[in-house]
């Protein structure tokens, strides 16, 4: 989502140092737009192992990145289409592109099946078992190997309450809150290639809906926890609901993982907020109305419900009868998702990052390596208390190239009683907290992440941040290069030894603008067709890496984002750092999740909030202000939709 909650997103008042302020004045010449032996004597040995400046020209090759170049040179063997500002969506030559499993489409829970109403007239119920609304990160999980049938399971972001209540219905009450909370969370539907197309199989056993009134375990350090005990439940183990869903990963032993992010604005604080509450953003009153019909959201009367949002939540897709959990271990932030690597002698490592400005990227290690199903055991089954156990780490990123994972761990350095911090359990509580005490790198809002696992290579995009360097922000810094950083970039690191080393060596994969941008920190370096705002990341079986840009409607089409046109999906080859356009969405959207079927026949996206207005709010009497995709009815509404792309010849996508 590409967000503007100022307040709720900059909450980083920490005064831990930033790069550039224990950083001397040559290196931050390159900064100021220094010349290139200025960078090179930034980076020192970080660039001699990489290449030398090349390395941090566009879309550069990391050692042993990807599989061998296709004959010819590159992987990309599509027609890149150029920017667009139209209100459909585009892919190149020889493609087609089909919707299925759009906002309010019942998702095939056997006997429940409401279709949607154009007017918006659909209740809370049928929303519980329909498609949620504004679609962001999914995975695909094929039954028994298959290419052609599989389940999609996918996050429902947020909400755009014009859209959902329609003329004559009010969002500010009992049951507009619960429709919009049905509206949240998670999907699980099946799907099938049948007679050439794409579709949804229903009714189906395994179809599931995910919202903010589900039950959710709790486990890790911070069950039990005195801060995550409510009036609602004494035990704090059980919390109802999952919201604010963004990015999603899929684990080795079949599970899905997703990332709570914006909690904060769901909330209201009241005139007094603590120190603590307002590290986290709560706003005095909800982005929403829910606490004006849902107590558990009022922060002010139930304190450590706020407590309770902000994880990686883990569901099982296919076991319909499992209870998800929320995984304290793995920290509580403004998650945009989480990612799964896996050390050479069998444990999971996880990274994610924090989708606000000025936050952290952080990785966790599990103590116990991951188990294989058997003795009557799923692997999902076997690997059920996996993310429960291990150590958490945020990222420092240091001005020569090097970094260091810094340890929350309790009674380590700071993270005391003397300091705030109890037990593990507030450590992974106040996260954000610890992090600032241990001086870890504030960034530009990190967004997905992808691993390579050919290279080891671990990239993350870094969307934006035009606050870097205002007065009294941080400035620039050598992760974080650019004051009022409207473009965003893309950094990468391998970790020295395994991905559960201690150290690692980084450097930026490219800076995204417009080369014809007067302001230098606009221009980039872009290798091919130039975007802004990067955001989803994918890596293809073949060792492509697949980007996805989300500009706000405040941004696109006007100024430094003029020439770059509606939100877009390409591939960048880094055997060759060319960056190639793939496909172009409709008016206002956000292009995110991306999904491949095993043989890559198939690649499944999402198009989220088309039609998105500068408010994120529409208005219930002119819906289709902006955008009527996918419909084009002259009475119906934007919906978020799931797009499947195929080559018309069957090939596989991308070549």
């Amino acid at each position: 989502m590409a967000k503007n909650f100022d307040e709720m997103e900059d909450s980083n008042r920490s005064g831990n140092p930033s790069i550039h302020d224990v950083s001397d004045p040559a290196r931050r010449l390159w900064l100021r737009g220094g010349a290139g032996a200025a960078v090179a004597g930034w980076f020192g040995p970080s660039l001699a192992a990489l290449g030398g400046l090349g390395a941090l020209a566009g879309c550069a090759t990391a050692p042993g990145a990807g599989s061998p170049a296709a004959p010819g040179g590159s992987r990309l063997g599509f027609t890149a289409v150029p920017p667009s500002k139209a209100d459909t969506l585009v892919v190149p030559e020889g493609y087609v592109a089909e919707v299925i499993a759009p906002w309010g489409e019942p998702i095939g829970v056997p006997g429940r099946m409401p279709a949607w109403r154009s007017d918006a007239g659909n209740s809370a119920d049928d929303q519980a078992v329909q498609m949620g609304m504004h679609h962001d990160g999914l995975q695909f999980y094929p039954l028994e190997g298959s290419s052609t049938h599989g389940l999609l399971v996918m996050n429902h972001e947020y909400t755009d309450e014009g859209l959902l209540h329609g003329p004559g219905s009010s969002a500010d009450s009992p049951a507009g809150v619960r429709k919009s909370q049905a509206s949240h969370g998670v999907s699980v539907i099946e799907v099938e290639l049948k007679d050439g197309r794409w579709q949804m199989v229903r009714p189906s056993r395994l179809a599931r809906r995910f919202t903010a009134f589900t039950p959710f375990r709790v486990s890790g350090p911070a069950a039990g926890h005195a801060l995550m005990r409510t009036a609602f439940d004494a035990e704090g183990r059980t919390v109802l609901g999952t919201l604010n869903n963004c990015a999603s990963g899929r684990t080795p032993w079949g599970t899905y993982l997703s990332g709570e992010e914006n909690f904060a604005f769901y909330f209201s604080g009241g005139e007094q907020t603590t120190k603590d509450q307002a590290r986290w953003g709560l706003p005095k009153k909800a982005f929403y109305p829910w606490p004006n019909h849902d107590a558990r959201f009022d922060a002010s009367r139930h304190p450590n419900e706020f407590h309770r949002f902000g994880w990686v939540v883990e569901i099982d897709p296919m076991d319909p009868t499992s209870t998800p959990v929320k995984r304290t271990a793995l920290g509580r932030a403004a998650h945009e998702g989480a990612w799964v690597a896996v050390t050479r002698d069998g444990r999971a490592v996880v990274y994610s990052g924090e989708d606000a400005r000025f936050e952290y990227i952080y990785k966790f290690v599990s103590r116990d390596r991951i188990a294989p199903a058997g003795n009557g055991l799923t692997a999902a089954q076997a690997n059920r208390e996996l993310l429960d156990h291990g150590t958490l780490y945020v990222a420092r990123f240091d001005a020569d190239g090097s970094g260091r994972w810094l340890p929350l761990v309790h009674g380590q350095g700071p993270l005391t009683a003397a300091n705030g911090f109890a037990d593990q359990g507030e450590v992974v509580i106040k996260s954000r907290q610890a992090s600032d005490l241990l001086g870890a790198t504030k960034m530009d809002r990190p967004e997905w992440l992808a691993i390579d696992t050919e290279s080891r290579w671990v990239y993350c995009t870094l969307t934006n941040n035009t606050q870097r360097g205002q007065p009294g922000r941080p400035g620039p810094d050598a992760a974080n290069p650019r004051a009022e950083n409207a473009m965003g970039q893309i950094i990468r690191w391998q970790e020295d030894g395994d991905f559960d080393g201690a150290t690692m060596r980084w450097n930026h994969l490219l800076l995204a603008g417009d080369p014809a941008n007067a302001r230098p920190e606009a221009r980039g370096n872009v290798k091919g067709d130039f975007f802004g705002c990067p955001d989803g990341l994918m890596f293809d079986r073949r060792g492509v890496l697949w980007i996805q840009t989300d500009a706000h409607a405040t941004q696109m089409n006007k100024g430094e984002f003029e020439r770059i046109g509606n939100n877009q999906m390409l591939a960048c080859d880094l055997a060759t750092g060319e960056v190639r356009r793939f496909l172009t969405g409709p008016v206002n959207c956000e292009i995110t999740g991306a999904a491949m079927t095993p043989d890559q026949s198939t690649l499944f996206i999402n198009v989220q909030h088309p039609g998105e207005t500068p408010s994120d709010i529409s208005r219930a009497d002119a819906p289709q202000l902006f955008s009527s995709w996918p419909d084009h009815r002259p009475d119906g509404r934007p919906r978020s939709a799931t797009v499947v792309i195929r080559r018309r010849d069957g090939g596989v996508v991308g070549t």
